[in-house]
């Protein structure tokens, strides 16, 4: 172990942890100095919304801080099946069957779906939940490059011309967490139609940002009866914790009874329940409320670029800025905090090497000051160590 860490230790790898009072809001505060927070996946800014706090309150009276079993024992209460009526309606779906994790979820679907004898092919960029479900179900594993749809009809052919007779499984994220690009769903689906394929979409960082209501590019592209499920978290735009999966009646049933991680997991709490809930509420109140979220990542993106910085494809609240050196990305970040700006470098294994980069998250909380203030401190920074002009 120790020889593992100084291995990683020389290539400026090593990871700390930073506590922080309220890591999910857009100002922060970090060894007695206030920061403005880019680092958080609070995208709609509702982490700390007083309605979630008051409904998470009055599901502790009500129920008690845990479930004390998995779901199929007796950690399922009236809330939990309230939350995926919901969450079914709000995906326009038949049927939502939650999760203790985004995690779990990738997990339980693609261990789920396939195993020995199948084949499932992945995007290269996709989120490590889903490659570590690929690796745990015992399925041949198949990487296309990224959103390259050419390749992946290449393979599903191959596929088709060899005879394969198991099942095939195609999955990718929506919106990819360390680039901030979308996937090209459309051609993907027309690919599943066209080679038999069972699609799983990941809308961890689409859903409650993107698509009519935020209901994710599943719904954006208008493609729901083409996906055989799409996993969503409830850690991000909704501001708790958990996931859900958004699927018909049939693939429900099934994962509830061969889903490892959801069979033997506890259930969510309900004070987590309850909150999700209310940011449902908040949000179905609120339908713009994700415009406004990509209207200011737009207003960061394009200010980013103006500056000389490369945002590479982003087109959605994530804006990574493109360094590559680990050691400059480093020292940016550290310049970026004597200015007030949190943001934290992304390094291998977490991207590739030769792309590590500052990942900017931007929240509906922020403001168009607080985005201006920010840049302020990016071009300072990046003038002092001869990034930019």
């Amino acid at each position: 172990m120790q020889r593992r860490l100084e291995t990683i230790s020389s290539r400026h790898l090593l990871r700390h942890l930073a506590p922080l009072a309220h890591g999910a809001a857009p100002w922060i505060e970090r060894d007695g100095h206030k920061l403005l927070n880019l680092s958080s996946n609070n995208y709609l800014g509702l982490a700390d919304h007083p309605h979630m706090q008051e409904a998470a309150i009055a599901a502790i009276r009500a129920y008690g801080c845990g479930t004390g079993a998995s779901r199929l024992i007796t950690g399922t209460t009236p809330l939990h099946i309230q939350t995926e009526q919901r969450l079914a309606a709000f995906k326009k779906s038949e049927r939502a069957l939650l999760f203790t994790s985004g995690y779990h979820a990738n997990m339980g679907v693609i261990s789920s779906f396939v195993g020995h004898g199948d084949v499932v092919l992945s995007d290269e960029l996709n989120h490590a939940s889903i490659i570590d479900g690929c690796r745990l179900s015992g399925a041949e594993r198949r990487i296309y490059p990224h959103n390259n749809t050419a390749a992946l009809a290449q393979q599903l052919e191959e596929l088709a011309r060899a005879g394969h007779t198991g099942t095939r499984l195609v999955v990718t994220d929506s919106v990819f967490s360390m680039d901030g690009d979308l996937a090209p769903l459309a051609e993907i689906a027309a690919l599943c139609r066209k080679y038999d394929a069972l699609l799983v979409v990941d809308e961890a960082h689409a859903t409650g940002c993107l698509g009519p209501g935020g209901r994710g590019l599943v719904a954006q592209l208008g493609l729901e009866t083409e996906i055989t499920a799409s996993i969503s978290t409830l850690s991000k735009a909704f501001g708790t914790i958990g996931a859900f999966v958004a699927c018909d009646s049939l693939v429900q049933e099934f994962l509830l009874n061969v889903a490892r991680p959801f069979i033997f997991t506890t259930a969510l709490p309900p004070a987590d329940l309850a909150a999700s809930l209310a940011a449902l509420d908040i949000l179905e109140a609120d339908p713009e409320l994700p415009t406004r979220l990509q209207h200011k990542a737009a207003f960061f993106r394009a200010g980013l670029q103006k500056l000389g910085f490369q945002t590479m494809a982003s087109e959605t609240q994530i804006v990574p800025l493109l360094i590559g050196d680990t050691t400059r990305t480093l020292a940016m970040a550290e310049r970026l905090r004597a200015y007030g700006v949190y943001a934290v470098a992304i390094r291998p294994p977490t991207v590739p090497e030769g792309a590590t980069r500052l990942r900017f998250s931007i929240m509906a909380s922020h403001t168009e000051d607080d985005l201006a203030f920010a840049l302020e401190g990016i071009a300072r920074a990046g003038r002092e160590l001869d990034m930019i002009d």
